[in-house]
Formats: C-alpha cells, sequence, structure tokens
C-alpha cells in the first residue's frame, strides 16, 4: 500500500520506463505527517547493481587503476570473502579494507568524482519505480533518506541528485580536509543500518511506528523490521520468503528471466570489485586526484 492505494509497478530492465496500475485510488494526506519518514536502501533498490561498483568503474575509465591490478585483487577478494563466510563475525579485514582506496585523498575530489560518476553511470540505472514511491512520500510532505553501505559521500550526491532529504552511510575519518583510509565508526551494514535509523529517529522525531522502509536484501531485514511498513523491493530470494511469510509488500520493477541473469551477476561483482578497489587504489595512489 502507497498512501491508502495498492500499487503495481513494472519497468523495462534498464529502470527507464515505469507502468502503474493503480486500484482505489486515494489522494495523499492533506496535512503533512511530521513524524512519518521513508528510508530507501540504494544498491539493486533505488539503482540497478551497487553503487560502489558503478563508482569503481568510473575511476576505471579515469585510469585510476589497471584492469590486471583489477583481476588480481579481485581474485583476492573473493578468496577472503569465502573464508569470511566460513568464520562468520569476523569483519575487522573487511573494516580495514573498506575505505582504503581513498586514503589522502581530499575530500573535496571524492565529491567531485562521485557527482561526475553519478551523472555518467549511475543516473541511468535508477530504477525508474523506486523512484517514483520515493517521489510519492515527498509528495506527501516526508523526508526520505537512503541508507547504504557506500561512503557517505556517495549517498549524498544520489540523494541530492534525485531531489531527497540525505543520505545515511559508510563514514570515513577525515583529518585536514583528506581521507586517512580509516572508519569513523561501524560498516553500515545490517544491524548498524537500524541502529543508525534508530538515532536518526530520535533527532528528528520520527516515529518509526510510522515510518516505511525499502530494500531488496535479507542482509537488511534488521532495517526493514524496525519500520511500521517494510516494502521488499527487487528482493532476493529469503528476503522474498520471510515478506511473503509476514505479509509485507512486494515490488518488483524487473522483468523475468532477463532480469534474474542480469541481478544476480551484478550483485556478486559488485561485492568483489568493491574489494578490488580499495586494495587496487591503495597501491595507485600516485594516480589520486590533486
Amino acid at each position: 500500500m502507497v498512501h491508502g492505494r495498492k500499487v503495481t509497478v513494472s519497468t523495462d530492465v534498464d529502470g527507464h520506463t515505469a507502468g502503474w496500475a493503480e486500484a482505489e485510488p486515494a489522494p495523499p494526506p492533506s496535512v503533512p505527517d511530521p513524524t512519518a519518514a521513508a528510508f530507501f536502501d540504494v544498491d539493486n533498490t533505488m539503482m540497478q547493481g551497487a553503487s560502489i561498483y558503478w563508482f569503481a568503474r568510473g575511476l576505471a575509465a579515469r585510469n585510476y587503476f589497471t584492469t590486471t591490478d583489477l583481476a588480481r585483487f579481485a581474485w583476492q577478494q573473493l578468496r577472503f570473502r569465502m573464508l569470511a563466510r566460513e568464520h562468520a563475525g569476523d569483519m575487522s579485514q573487511a573494516r580495514d579494507a573498506a575505505l582504503a582506496f581513498i586514503e589522502g585523498w581530499r575530500v573535496d575530489d571524492m565529491e567531485r568524482l562521485a557527482q561526475e560518476i553519478f551523472d555518467e553511470m549511475m543516473a541511468p540505472r535508477i530504477w525508474a519505480g523506486t523512484r517514483q514511491l520515493a517521489q510519492r512520500h515527498l509528495d506527501a510532505g516526508e523526508r526520505v533518506w537512503l541508507v547504504s553501505a557506500a561512503p557517505v559521500e556517495i549517498g549524498r550526491v544520489i540523494a541530492s541528485r534525485l531531489g531527497l532529504t540525505g543520505a545515511i552511510g559508510t563514514v570515513a575519518e577525515i583529518v585536514d580536509g583528506a581521507y586517512t583510509g580509516r572508519l569513523a565508526g561501524d560498516l553500515m551494514h545490517g544491524p548498524a543500518k537500524a541502529e543508525a535509523v534508530r538515532q536518526l529517529a530520535a533527532v528528528e522525531g520520527l516515529d518509526l511506528a510510522r515510518c516505511a522502509a525499502y530494500s531488496d536484501s535479507a542482509n537488511d531485514l534488521p532495517l526493514l523490521s524496525a519500520v511500521g511498513r517494510p516494502v521488499a523491493v527487487n528482493p532476493d530470494g529469503a528476503l522474498l520468503r520471510r515478506a511473503r511469510e509476514y505479509g509485507w509488500e512486494v515490488c518488483d520493477f524487473r522483468t523475468g528471466r532477463r532480469a534474474v541473469k542480469i541481478a544476480v551477476p551484478s550483485t556478486a561483482a559488485a561485492g568483489i570489485l568493491a574489494g578490488a578497489v580499495s586494495a587496487g587504489m591503495a597501491l595507485h595512489r600516485r594516480r589520486r586526484p590533486g
């Protein structure tokens, strides 16, 4: 349900068009509810694929690392991820490597690159259906935040370009206007997303029971469970099963078998590439901006 109406949405696989079939139409509330808001995951929810993947593609196009480096470090990251699954809970290596690739970068350079790469590679991959869901919240006078494991600077650029309220993301330590390569807190992943949203709600005076959250992944079950209206968008198998079990709303903007073939490898590749970029960029800081 979206503001009192049942909504069915469809787009092509590139997210460029959307068809809407609605029943029981109802106008949005005439008086905005200041305690209501919406929280959207980014990767495969707001955007086809992962934002860090497209950011890395943009960096590669600017020759910040080589394809040989990428392949070598991708294999190392894949091996690490396989071992990490066997030793669940040990995230120390992941935390240490998460933002190593921006050590020494100036914050303004990072933001400039994020803006350029969004316009070139991310904007065409925004799911039109998800974007319209966010717009309905805005039209109702509600605030809308992105919640992503990506660096918060990337999230802020996406939010700004889409006209949203703001973004929650992984925060890097900054000293004298440059990144140290260390995190200032935890990776914005899993339970950390839910905790960040609770903290934001306390500051902004939000009632989470009146808020909505949207995600594609079972990793975000803590976030979805923290709000009154959880919505599964382009859900993975585990999230779809949970959504059906609890009667949560499901929106799928992918189309048929083609979507399955594209969505699964893009998600896996994004995770591998994120680690590869971290390592590759650490070795190629001589090419960094400035």
